[in-house]
C-alpha cells in the first residue's frame, strides 16, 4: 500500500469535470492519500471527498499585467519565430473602459515592446513569481502545506494565475510539482502561467508542441497520459435507455434527433443563425418523408438569451437540453461543470445521430461513439462582428492536427446542410478519419486516462 500524500491542486472550477467528477479520484485512492487542494466554491466533502480549502486567493496587484505581457509577448514572438499571423488571432483586443483598464494597457504595452525575446519573457515569469512570493496568499499556501505534507501537487489548469502561489510554496518545500495542460487547443495561444517540474500532457502530439514554444522545459518533464474528459464516456453507469432519456426530456420516439453543439459568443457570435439555417434544412428534409428532431445543447459558458427567438418558432423541431453547470460569478472561468452534466452529456450523444457544429471538440466526444460530424464553414450575411469569419476560426493552430478535411463533413454554403445532414444519415465514412485524428489528438485508448496519470506520479514518486 502507497500511503504517498497527493495534493490536488483546483485552483479554478476547470478541473472538476476531468478530476473530481470522473473516476480519477476513485482509481488514485486505491494506492495514494488523495486531497483536493480547493480553491472553487464547491464543497468537496459532499463528495467524500477530502479537501483543504483555499480562502481569500488575492494574487498580487501587478501580476495580471504582467500575466498579459507574457501571453502577449510570447504570442508575437511565436508569429516571429514560425513567421505566422495566425498568433495574432489570439491577441484579443483588451478592455478599455475606465482608467484603471487604460492603466493596465499602456503597462502592458510597454513591457511588450522591450520583453518580446526568451529572456525578456524569462524576466516577466521571475519576476511575476517574486510578486506572488510577498503575498499573504503564498504565505497561506505554504502554511497549508507544511501542515498537511503532502509529497505531490498535481494542479489541473496551466493557466490560472491564483495557480501560482500554490505552487511556488511547494517548490520552495521541495515538494514535487506538476500541471495538466488541460484543452486541445491550449498551448498555442500562450497560456502557460504557471512552471512545474512535469507536465502532463494529451498527446505525442501535445508534447511536441509544449517543447516548441516552451524549449525551457526538458523531454524528460513531460509525460503523455491522456485527458479523463473522455472517460466518462465509456462509464455504462452514466447510460440511461433510449426510453428514459426521450421521456425525461419529451423527445418524441418516433424522430431521429441531431445534436447542435453551440459555441459561446466570442467563438460564433452569429450562432442563433446557424441554428435556423438547420432547422430549415431539417424542414425540408421532413417534408420529403423523414422524421427529424433536432437536440440544441448550448456552449456551457452561454446563458445569453440568443437562441430564445428560433426555440419558440421551431417547437416541433427543435429540444433544448442545457448543460448542468452553474453560474458562480461574471466571468466566463466561474462558470462550473456539476457531476450530472457526464450523464447529461453522454446521453445526448448516444441517443443523436450526429453533431452539427462549429470548430467544437464535441467532434471527438460523437467520434467515441462512431457518430459524424459536421463543422459549419461558411459566413452569413449581414455579419454582428464584420471582422468575425469562420475562415479566421479554422486557421486556428490546433486545426492543424487534422490528418486530411476528410475527418468531418464540411458545411460549406446554407444551401447545402440538407445534402450533408442526409449523407452524414447515410454513410459515417468520416468517423474512419476522426478516429485518426481524434487518436492523434488523445493518446488511446481513451479510457485510461486517469490510469496513466496516477500511474506516472507513482513513478515520478519513487523516483524522487
Amino acid at each position: 500500500m502507497n500511503n504517498k500524500k497527493i495534493f490536488i491542486l483546483l485552483p479554478d472550477g476547470i478541473g472538476l469535470r476531468n478530476f473530481a467528477f470522473s473516476n480519477f479520484h476513485k482509481i488514485g485512492k486505491e494506492n495514494f492519500d488523495i486531497t483536493f487542494w480547493n480553491n472553487t466554491p464547491f464543497n468537496l466533502t459532499e463528495f467524500d471527498f477530502s479537501e483543504v480549502k483555499i480562502t481569500n486567493a488575492k494574487v498580487h496587484l501587478a501580476s495580471d499585467v504582467l500575466k498579459n505581457a507574457i501571453i502577449q509577448s510570447t504570442l508575437l514572438l511565436n508569429k516571429k519565430n514560425d513567421n505566422d499571423n495566425v498568433y495574432d488571432s489570439y491577441r484579443f483586443k483588451p478592455n478599455t473602459k475606465g482608467i484603471k483598464n487604460k492603466l493596465k494597457n499602456f503597462l502592458v504595452d510597454g513591457l511588450i515592446k522591450v520583453c518580446t525575446n526568451r529572456k525578456g519573457i524569462s524576466f516577466l515569469r521571475n519576476y511575476l513569481n517574486k510578486l506572488e512570493q510577498t503575498t499573504a496568499y503564498y504565505k497561506t499556501c505554504r502554511e497549508q502545506l507544511i501542515l498537511q505534507k503532502p509529497d505531490f501537487v498535481f494542479c489541473t489548469n496551466q493557466r490560472h494565475l491564483s495557480a501560482l502561489a500554490p505552487l511556488l510554496a511547494a517548490k520552495e518545500l521541495n515538494i514535487p510539482t506538476a500541471t495538466f495542460i488541460f484543452s486541445w487547443d491550449n498551448l498555442p495561444k500562450a497560456t502557460m502561467v504557471v512552471e512545474t517540474d512535469f507536465y502532463f500532457v494529451w498527446s505525442d502530439f501535445m508534447k511536441n508542441e509544449l517543447l516548441k514554444y516552451y524549449p525551457n522545459i526538458k523531454n524528460e518533464q513531460v509525460k503523455i497520459t491522456g485527458t479523463p474528459q473522455f472517460e466518462t464516456h465509456f462509464d455504462e453507469e452514466n447510460y440511461v435507455t433510449r426510453d428514459a432519456f426521450f421521456a425525461k426530456y419529451n423527445l418524441d420516439t418516433n424522430k431521429k434527433y441531431i445534436c447542435y453543439s453551440g459555441d459561446d459568443i466570442t467563438t460564433c457570435p452569429d450562432d442563433e443563425r446557424y441554428l435556423e439555417a438547420v432547422v430549415n434544412a431539417v424542414s425540408n428534409l421532413n417534408s420529403k418523408g423523414n422524421n427529424l428532431g433536432i437536440i440544441l445543447r448550448k456552449s456551457p459558458v452561454d446563458f445569453s438569451n440568443r437562441y430564445h427567438e428560433v426555440l419558440e418558432k421551431f417547437k416541433d423541431i427543435i429540444v433544448p437540453i442545457d448543460p448542468k453547470w452553474a453560474k458562480i460569478g461574471d466571468g466566463w472561468n466561474t462558470v462550473l461543470p456539476l457531476k450530472e452534466d457526464n450523464a447529461v452529456l453522454v446521453n445526448t450523444i448516444r441517443h443523436s445521430e450526429i453533431v452539427i457544429n462549429l470548430g467544437s471538440s464535441m467532434v471527438f466526444d460523437f467520434t467515441v461513439f462512431e457518430k459524424p460530424c459536421l463543422y459549419i464553414n461558411y459566413d452569413v450575411t449581414n455579419k454582428k462582428q464584420k471582422d468575425w469569419s469562420v475562415d479566421k476560426i479554422y486557421k486556428y493552430v490546433h486545426f492543424r492536427s487534422m490528418y486530411s478535411k476528410n475527418d468531418v463533413i464540411w458545411i460549406n454554403n446554407q444551401s447545402e446542410i440538407e445534402q450533408k445532414i442526409q449523407l452524414a444519415l447515410e454513410n459515417n465514412s468520416s468517423i474512419a478519419g476522426a478516429k485518426k485524428w481524434f487518436e492523434r489528438i488523445n493518446i488511446q485508448p481513451a479510457d485510461k486516462a486517469s490510469y496513466r496519470i496516477w500511474n506516472e506520479i507513482n513513478k515520478i514518486l519513487k523516483n524522487e
